[in-house]
Order: structure tokens, then sequence, then C-alpha cells
């Protein structure tokens, strides 16, 4: 039955300009939430570049919202809530982050937005009673007085309150399709006997109020799914608006959520709704999702509500590396590398009256050069939401490799945000950019309980490790070199760069291979401080990090495979228990 009407779906579903609500700003400025708390911050971004490189969204069809209004705001939650919500240490219990990560303001803003994007998108359905998508949203755990789990208030309770005092009169319904119970829903619509509010989920939170739920078993695949979910919309009554939350933390494998759906199973998912809302105001939100990947759900669901598409996102696809490339082809060689006028500094250098600077990175790169290039990918917007000012670009030649530097002001100083020693060298006959040394520095966060320091780190991270490292490979590749290869000192550091990179010995990245698999239990935290501890075995045996070299080939690379598999399958790693008088931190 479910086959015959997945089938009719293509019919039912036409290609329409569904409106979809983003910003750039939806990028939560938390530079460890990735890492701690395992929430993709770049998950709106990622799922509007695929949605416009695909064709699925047109340019028109993208619209960006306006923060949500503290007036509408407090139509559903208390004011003591939304004044604590200006407190640091209030945003970093919600995302279970450090208070110091927490630039207030920014965070606030990209919430806002987020709310302004649920009742911007659904004032637009009602008008023109085609779908809306809005790229974040779903905050389904705030409850009038108090915020719940990375949800700071409840968007969709307050787009409904405001419709209701614009006069908008008609029956809600609401589908909260996250892995988690929509507590928070419940509790803030409990005095709208207009809205009813249909639940399936992983997780038993007990009885909510006026919720049809529905509580699968840990693990449900995608055929009992399918079918819960038939039978939640024959009991949906018919509404005149529906929201609906495609939460991406259904997929096998995510980090919070206890169902076990593939991927192709969550876009028939979104297919089944949006059948069963044809012709219905409807305004789509993402909810949770805390597995790698998980972006990919949010850009199905505008695949599904756009074209009732099931064609599969490539596996293969990045979307920082596409992103960036595009980017790359609109940067002129001359925006990167042309002086312009001499400064005085510069004149007093040319006649000798001050020492000489290096001026120019690897023979092409100017400091203006890869300034423009960082604004251009975004990267200094980010860091200015960080907190950071006056950013700047540096050069010298520290002894091997030159030295680029990103430096920013923040309270009166200076810091030191970015540093790289390169320099071109050959590696297994390929011609290499080759980073003796790269940090990526957030002076302004801490580390604590909630944010444990790592091995070889002074002050925590920026959380741009994956941009950084496509700017390097971008970079080699505008110098015809064929590889970026680096030598990971830690466990984590590997990890963080596994995804572009492969050990250039195929034995060694056999190994690695195999720790992070049988390690794939254990927090990144714990596990990159048992590999340097050396609480690490291999096949019983006691095993020290090897540090050797790791290649983001941009050509074919020089090594068979084959020998990869045989030492991935030949060794197994375990990991012997901390002492208990020895630190322990969480991921």
């Amino acid at each position: 039955m479910l086959g015959t009407v997945l089938t009719r779906l293509a019919s039912w579903l036409h290609r329409r300009d569904v409106t979809v609500w983003y910003d750039p700003r939806y990028r939560l400025p938390i530079s460890g939430v990735e890492a701690v708390v395992g929430l993709e911050p770049r998950r709106a971004d990622f799922a509007a570049w695929w949605l416009r490189e695909a064709g699925a969204v047109s340019e028109r069809a993208l619209r960006r919202p306006h923060r949500i209004s503290w007036e509408n705001l407090a139509r559903v939650h208390s004011a003591e809530l939304l004044e604590s919500l200006g407190r640091p240490e209030v945003i970093a219990s919600i995302f279970a982050v450090d208070p110091s990560d927490v630039p207030v303001d920014e965070v606030l803003t990209t919430v806002r937005l987020a709310c302004g994007g649920t009742l911007a998108g659904a004032r637009e359905t009602l008008r023109t009673r085609v779908p809306a998508i809005n790229l974040l949203g779903g905050f389904h755990h705030a409850a009038p007085s108090t915020a719940g789990g990375n949800c700071p208030v409840n968007d969709v309770a307050v787009a409904i309150a405001t419709l209701r005092a614009e006069g908008f009169t008609g029956r809600v319904a609401i589908l909260d399709l996250d892995a988690h119970p929509p507590d928070g829903l419940a509790a803030c619509l409990a005095a709208d006997p207009g809205v009813w509010i249909g639940s399936l989920s992983g997780s038993d939170w007990g009885p909510l109020e006026r919720v049809d739920e529905t509580v699968l078993p840990e693990g449900t695949a995608d055929g009992p799914y399918l079918d819960a979910l038939a039978a939640l919309l024959a009991r949906m009554p018919r509404p005149r608006l529906a929201f609906v939350l495609a939460g991406g933390d259904v997929l096998a494998g995510d980090r919070f959520g206890r169902l076990g759906l593939t991927m192709a199973g969550a876009r028939d998912r979104d297919l089944l709704v949006a059948a069963e809302l044809e012709a219905v105001p409807a305004v789509w939100l993402p909810g949770g999702g805390y597995r790698r990947g998980s972006w990919r759900v949010l850009a199905g669901t505008g695949m599904a509500v756009t074209a009732g598409s099931r064609d599969e996102i490539p596996p293969s696809y990045d979307p920082i590396a596409a992103r960036f490339a595009r980017l790359s082809e609109e940067l002129s060689p001359s925006s990167l590398t042309e002086e312009g006028e001499l400064t005085t500094e510069e004149i007093e250098e040319e006649l000798g009256i001050r020492p000489r600077r290096q001026r120019v990175l690897l023979g092409f790169y100017t400091a203006a050069g890869i300034e423009h290039a960082f604004y251009r990918f975004g990267i200094f917007d980010h860091l200015e939401r960080l907190g950071y000012r006056q950013l700047r670009a540096a050069f010298d030649a520290p002894g091997a490799g030159e030295r680029v530097r990103i430096l920013g002001q923040s309270g009166g100083e200076e810091h030191l945000l970015v540093e790289a020693v390169l320099e071109r060298r050959r590696v297994a006959g390929v011609e290499a950019l080759y980073v003796h040394w790269l940090s990526l520095r957030n002076p302004r966060a801490v580390f604590s309980d909630r944010r444990p320091r790592l091995p070889g780190q002074d002050v925590p991270g920026l959380g741009l490790s994956r941009e950084i490292g496509t700017m390097l490979a971008l970079m080699a590749a505008r110098l015809g070199l064929g590889a970026v290869v680096f030598r990971p000192a830690h466990f984590h550091t590997a990890f963080a760069a596994r995804h572009a990179f492969e050990f250039v010995d195929p034995a060694r990245q056999g190994r690695f291979e195999a720790l992070v698999r049988d390690l794939a239990g254990v927090p990144l935290v714990e596990a990159t401080a048992a590999v340097a501890e050396g609480r690490i075995r291999m096949n019983g045996e006691p095993y020290a990090w090897e540090a050797d070299e790791m290649a983001y080939w941009l050509r074919e690379p020089p090594v068979e495979a084959g020998e990869t598999e045989l030492e991935r399958d030949r060794v197994v790693f375990t990991v012997e228990a901390a002492p208990l008088t020895a630190p322990r931190g969480r991921a």
C-alpha cells in the first residue's frame, strides 16, 4: 500500500516556487557547539546552497526574514524568561556550552531571525496557499517560562499566537516529526482549542496533554515508521494552516535520537506528509539533527516539498568545497596578488630605512588578497560574530616555510586567531602544499567541564577547521599543486580532517580507520585523551599515536587502496579505563 501511495506522489506534487526563508546569520555563532554538542551550525547554509545548486529553489524564492519583535515573543513567553536570555550563562545552559563561548547578541539575532522566518513563512503560505520552508526553527522544547534543549523560545507557538492576534481563527495542525516529544509546544498551546498536535517520536517523556502522540520502539526502521505516520495522518483533522517539524534526528546513528530511519526513509516521510497536505497552507521546519550529514535531511525536505523529488543528494557532495570552489572561480588572480600603491612604510622598506617585511605568501598571495578571500568566503563575517573586529592578515618567514596569520581585536587587544606555516614540498611524488603548522584559536572562550581542553590546545578552537582546510585546498589548486599535506599530532586532529584527508601510507590509513571504527562509541574528548595518555591497545599490545602524513589529494592519489582494507581488517583497538584520579571531560 505504501509503495502505491509513493508512486502517486509525483503526480500529486507539482513544481512550485516554494518560499524558502534563510539568512547566513542562521549559522549559530558558538564556536564549540559542533564539537561539544554534535549540532551542525552550518545546516541551514548547506541546505540553502544545495537547493540553489540543484535548481530546486530559485533565487527569487529565497527570502530573508526580519528578527521577531520582543512584543510577539511576549505573546507566549514570560518576561522573566525573555530577560534571562540576555545572560550568557542562560544561553550556555540551553546549548550545553561554556558561557565564555556565547556572544549573546549574535546568538539572539540568530534565534530571533529564525522566529521571524517561521512567522513570515506562515503569513506567506496563508496568502498564497503555497508551502513555505524555514531553514531554521522548530524550537519545540521551549515552554512559556522555561527554555529547553537547544530551544531558547518557541517559534511555532509565537507564530500561532501572533496570527491569532492578527485575526486568524482557523484550525492549526502541528505535525511534530522530530525524534523527541513536543513538550514545549504542548505547554505553550494548552489554552488554544483550535490547535491539534500530532507527534511521532522515539522517546517516552510521559503523557502530554492534548497531544496525539505515538512513541516508537528504539531503532524503528523505515517501514514501521511510515506505517505509523500514515496512521497519524489519518487521525489529523483537516487544518487551515499546518506546521511540520521534519526533524533530522530520526536518522539511525543520531547522537540523541533513538530511531533508525535511512536517508531515503526520511525523504519518504516528507513526501507522504506533503501529499497529505496538498493545498493546505504549510510551514516546514527542520527541528533537531545531531549526526554528521543531518543537513541532507533538511535539503531533502526542500526537494520533497518543491518538486516531489526522491533524487538522492550525491554522497560525495561536499557543500563547503562546492560553495568555495564557485566563489574561488569568481576571485580574479589580480584581487589576490595586486599590491596597489605603495604605502609610506613600504617606500621606507624599499629605501632601506626600515626592515623589509614579507609581502607575498608562496610567491602569489598578498595580505590584502588573503583578507579579500576570507571576506568572500564568509569567514571574516563569522569571526566578527564571534566578537572580533579590525581583522587583518600578516606574513613572515619564521624559518621552515612561510607563516600567515589572521589577527583580530577584542577587548582593546589584538589576538591571534588563525596561524599557518606553509611551504611547497614534494610528497609521494606529488608537488604539495605542506602545512607545517595550523592553529585555529578563539581566545575569548575558555576551557571548562563543558568544553574541555584537547591535547595540544592552549585556547579553544574557532569551529572553522572545515572552512580553513577547504581554503588551503583551493590555494594549492590555484598554485598548480596536487595535494595539501600535514602531520596530525593528535587523534582529534586527524579525526576532524578524516572526510577530506587520508594518510599517505595506506597501511597507516587502515589502522586509523580501524581506530575510528573501534572508538565510535567513545566521545571524542575521551577518545583523544585515551590516545594521548597511552591507554589504547592494538591487538592487545600498547599503541602509540602515529603522526604520519595525511593528504588532501587534488588529483588521483598515487597509492592503491587494497592495503588499507587489509590493515583495517587485521587490527582491533581497545581502550583501557582512565585512572580514577584522572579528570574526565564531556563531549
